[in-house]
Protein backbone atom coordinates (compact mmCIF):
# COMPACT_ATOMS: atom_id res chain seq x y z
CA UNK A 1 0.00 0.00 0.00
CA UNK A 2 1.20 3.63 -0.92
CA UNK A 3 2.08 5.65 1.90
CA UNK A 4 -0.58 8.59 2.97
CA UNK A 5 0.86 11.38 0.96
CA UNK A 6 0.95 14.64 2.86
CA UNK A 7 -1.50 17.12 1.23
CA UNK A 8 0.13 20.70 0.94
CA UNK A 9 -2.81 23.09 2.28
CA UNK A 10 -4.92 24.97 0.09
CA UNK A 11 -4.73 28.81 0.03
CA UNK A 12 -7.72 30.45 1.69
CA UNK A 13 -9.76 32.71 -0.34
CA UNK A 14 -10.62 31.43 -3.47
CA UNK A 15 -13.76 29.86 -4.59
CA UNK A 16 -13.28 26.45 -6.46
CA UNK A 17 -15.05 25.91 -9.23
CA UNK A 18 -16.93 22.56 -10.37
CA UNK A 19 -14.83 20.14 -12.21
CA UNK A 20 -12.03 22.44 -12.22
CA UNK A 21 -8.49 20.93 -10.69
CA UNK A 22 -7.49 23.65 -7.99
CA UNK A 23 -5.76 23.67 -4.90
CA UNK A 24 -8.55 24.06 -2.57
CA UNK A 25 -10.01 20.63 -3.75
CA UNK A 26 -6.18 18.92 -3.97
CA UNK A 27 -6.93 16.92 -1.39
CA UNK A 28 -9.57 15.00 -3.69
CA UNK A 29 -7.21 14.71 -6.46
CA UNK A 30 -4.69 13.15 -3.96
CA UNK A 31 -7.28 10.46 -2.90
CA UNK A 32 -8.24 9.81 -6.00
CA UNK A 33 -4.96 9.49 -7.94
CA UNK A 34 -2.43 8.27 -5.27
CA UNK A 35 -2.77 4.75 -5.09
CA UNK A 36 -2.66 4.49 -9.37
CA UNK A 37 0.55 6.84 -9.55
CA UNK A 38 2.26 4.79 -7.10
CA UNK A 39 1.56 1.95 -9.33
CA UNK A 40 2.48 3.23 -12.10
CA UNK A 41 5.96 4.28 -10.26
CA UNK A 42 6.45 1.14 -8.29
CA UNK A 43 6.35 -0.46 -12.39
CA UNK A 44 9.24 2.07 -13.60
CA UNK A 45 11.63 1.48 -10.51
CA UNK A 46 10.65 -2.02 -9.17
CA UNK A 47 11.56 0.21 -4.98
CA UNK A 48 8.86 0.53 -2.79
CA UNK A 49 10.80 3.30 -1.24
CA UNK A 50 12.04 5.08 -4.77
CA UNK A 51 7.95 5.16 -5.67
CA UNK A 52 6.87 6.57 -2.53
CA UNK A 53 9.19 9.58 -2.75
CA UNK A 54 8.22 10.02 -6.61
CA UNK A 55 4.73 10.12 -6.00
CA UNK A 56 5.10 12.77 -2.70
CA UNK A 57 8.05 14.84 -5.04
CA UNK A 58 5.10 15.01 -7.79
CA UNK A 59 1.62 15.44 -6.02
CA UNK A 60 4.03 18.85 -4.42
CA UNK A 61 5.47 20.02 -8.31
CA UNK A 62 0.80 19.09 -9.19
CA UNK A 63 0.68 21.57 -6.36
CA UNK A 64 2.39 24.10 -7.34
CA UNK A 65 1.56 24.04 -10.95
CA UNK A 66 -2.13 24.43 -10.37
CA UNK A 67 -1.33 27.37 -7.92
CA UNK A 68 0.30 29.60 -10.99
CA UNK A 69 -2.34 28.36 -13.58
CA UNK A 70 -5.49 30.44 -14.31
CA UNK A 71 -8.73 29.72 -14.35
CA UNK A 72 -8.66 29.00 -17.81
CA UNK A 73 -5.63 27.19 -17.87
CA UNK A 74 -7.10 24.83 -15.00
CA UNK A 75 -10.39 24.52 -16.94
CA UNK A 76 -8.67 22.77 -20.06
CA UNK A 77 -6.22 20.54 -18.14
CA UNK A 78 -6.85 17.06 -18.58
CA UNK A 79 -5.86 16.25 -15.06
CA UNK A 80 -4.93 12.42 -15.70
CA UNK A 81 -2.82 12.69 -17.81
CA UNK A 82 -1.08 15.67 -16.86
CA UNK A 83 -0.37 13.71 -13.32
CA UNK A 84 1.39 10.67 -14.98
CA UNK A 85 3.49 13.11 -16.93
CA UNK A 86 4.84 14.88 -14.00
CA UNK A 87 5.17 11.15 -12.64
CA UNK A 88 7.15 10.07 -15.31
CA UNK A 89 9.12 13.37 -15.17
CA UNK A 90 10.50 12.54 -11.77
CA UNK A 91 10.99 8.68 -12.16
CA UNK A 92 13.37 9.92 -14.82
CA UNK A 93 15.35 12.48 -12.74
CA UNK A 94 15.33 10.08 -10.10
CA UNK A 95 16.63 7.02 -12.45
CA UNK A 96 19.53 8.97 -13.57
CA UNK A 97 21.06 9.97 -10.79
CA UNK A 98 20.89 6.29 -9.51
CA UNK A 99 22.22 2.55 -10.23
CA UNK A 100 19.94 -0.24 -10.85
CA UNK A 101 18.65 -2.07 -8.02
CA UNK A 102 17.95 -5.99 -7.75
CA UNK A 103 14.26 -5.73 -7.85
CA UNK A 104 12.36 -8.21 -5.24
CA UNK A 105 9.57 -10.29 -6.61
CA UNK A 106 7.58 -8.92 -3.59
CA UNK A 107 8.19 -5.73 -4.52
CA UNK A 108 6.08 -5.37 -7.34
CA UNK A 109 2.97 -7.25 -8.11
CA UNK A 110 -0.41 -6.32 -6.31
CA UNK A 111 -2.22 -8.69 -4.99
CA UNK A 112 -5.14 -6.00 -3.80
CA UNK A 113 -4.96 -5.44 -7.95
CA UNK A 114 -5.98 -9.20 -8.25
CA UNK A 115 -8.76 -9.55 -5.86
CA UNK A 116 -10.48 -6.27 -7.84
CA UNK A 117 -9.92 -8.04 -11.38
CA UNK A 118 -11.80 -11.29 -10.49
CA UNK A 119 -15.10 -12.25 -11.66
CA UNK A 120 -15.30 -15.85 -10.57
CA UNK A 121 -15.94 -14.89 -6.68
CA UNK A 122 -13.53 -14.62 -3.90
CA UNK A 123 -10.01 -16.64 -5.28
CA UNK A 124 -8.64 -19.05 -3.06
CA UNK A 125 -5.47 -18.23 -1.14
CA UNK A 126 -3.17 -20.45 -3.52
CA UNK A 127 -4.59 -18.67 -7.02
CA UNK A 128 -4.07 -15.74 -5.53
CA UNK A 129 0.24 -16.84 -4.63
CA UNK A 130 0.38 -18.28 -8.37
CA UNK A 131 -1.12 -15.00 -10.13
CA UNK A 132 1.33 -12.35 -8.21
CA UNK A 133 4.15 -14.18 -8.79
CA UNK A 134 3.32 -14.01 -13.04
CA UNK A 135 2.44 -10.64 -12.66
CA UNK A 136 5.59 -9.92 -10.58
CA UNK A 137 7.65 -11.35 -13.27
CA UNK A 138 6.28 -9.54 -16.07
CA UNK A 139 6.91 -6.55 -14.24
CA UNK A 140 10.20 -7.40 -13.62
CA UNK A 141 11.32 -7.79 -17.26
CA UNK A 142 9.87 -4.61 -17.77
CA UNK A 143 12.17 -3.14 -15.61
CA UNK A 144 15.09 -4.62 -17.83
CA UNK A 145 13.76 -2.19 -20.96
CA UNK A 146 15.42 1.15 -21.59
CA UNK A 147 13.23 4.05 -19.70
CA UNK A 148 11.35 4.94 -23.32
CA UNK A 149 10.47 1.47 -24.08
CA UNK A 150 9.14 0.89 -20.15
CA UNK A 151 7.26 3.57 -20.13
CA UNK A 152 5.46 2.87 -23.21
CA UNK A 153 4.73 -0.38 -22.82
CA UNK A 154 3.73 -0.27 -18.73
CA UNK A 155 0.97 2.31 -19.63
CA UNK A 156 -0.02 0.07 -22.63
CA UNK A 157 -0.39 -3.28 -20.77
CA UNK A 158 -0.37 -2.82 -17.16
CA UNK A 159 -2.14 0.46 -16.69
CA UNK A 160 -4.28 -0.12 -19.89
CA UNK A 161 -3.99 3.19 -21.29
CA UNK A 162 -4.88 3.69 -24.93
CA UNK A 163 -2.31 4.67 -27.83
CA UNK A 164 -3.68 8.71 -27.99
CA UNK A 165 -3.31 8.37 -24.08
CA UNK A 166 0.18 7.59 -24.02
CA UNK A 167 0.61 9.59 -26.62
CA UNK A 168 -0.64 12.35 -24.92
CA UNK A 169 1.23 11.55 -21.48
CA UNK A 170 4.87 10.84 -22.98
CA UNK A 171 4.84 14.01 -25.27
CA UNK A 172 5.54 11.75 -28.35
CA UNK A 173 3.37 11.62 -32.08
CA UNK A 174 1.43 8.18 -31.88
CA UNK A 175 3.07 6.49 -34.44
CA UNK A 176 6.41 6.66 -32.00
CA UNK A 177 4.20 5.58 -29.30
CA UNK A 178 3.36 2.64 -31.36
CA UNK A 179 6.83 1.82 -32.39
CA UNK A 180 7.92 2.01 -28.60
CA UNK A 181 5.06 -0.32 -28.15
CA UNK A 182 6.42 -2.71 -30.47
CA UNK A 183 10.19 -2.79 -30.31
CA UNK A 184 9.04 -3.79 -26.30
CA UNK A 185 6.77 -6.70 -26.99
CA UNK A 186 9.68 -7.98 -29.17
CA UNK A 187 12.17 -7.90 -26.46
CA UNK A 188 9.78 -8.88 -23.35
CA UNK A 189 8.73 -12.25 -25.74
CA UNK A 190 12.53 -12.98 -25.77
CA UNK A 191 12.51 -12.66 -22.19
CA UNK A 192 9.17 -14.15 -21.06
CA UNK A 193 8.37 -16.61 -24.05
CA UNK A 194 4.67 -17.70 -23.85
CA UNK A 195 4.28 -15.35 -20.68
CA UNK A 196 4.35 -12.34 -23.07
CA UNK A 197 0.35 -13.30 -22.79
CA UNK A 198 0.15 -12.03 -19.77
CA UNK A 199 0.52 -8.29 -21.30
CA UNK A 200 -0.65 -8.97 -24.34
CA UNK A 201 -4.07 -9.86 -24.90
CA UNK A 202 -4.63 -12.10 -28.21
CA UNK A 203 -6.41 -9.75 -29.89
CA UNK A 204 -3.70 -6.71 -29.68
CA UNK A 205 -1.93 -5.98 -32.70
CA UNK A 206 1.23 -6.43 -30.85
CA UNK A 207 1.18 -9.99 -30.70
CA UNK A 208 1.68 -10.91 -34.22
CA UNK A 209 4.58 -9.22 -34.05
CA UNK A 210 7.72 -11.21 -34.37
Amino acid sequence: MPPAVEKPKAESGRTPTRAVPSIEKFDRIVDDYQRRLYGFALRMTGNREDAEEIVQDAFVRAYRALGKMSIEQRSELRLQPWLYTITLNVTRNRLRSKRPTNVALDALADPDALLRESHDGPPRPETIVEQNAEVALVERALLQLPMHLRAAATLRFIEGRSHPEIAEILHQPIGTVKSHVHRAVRILRRILGPQIGRIVPEGDPAHALS
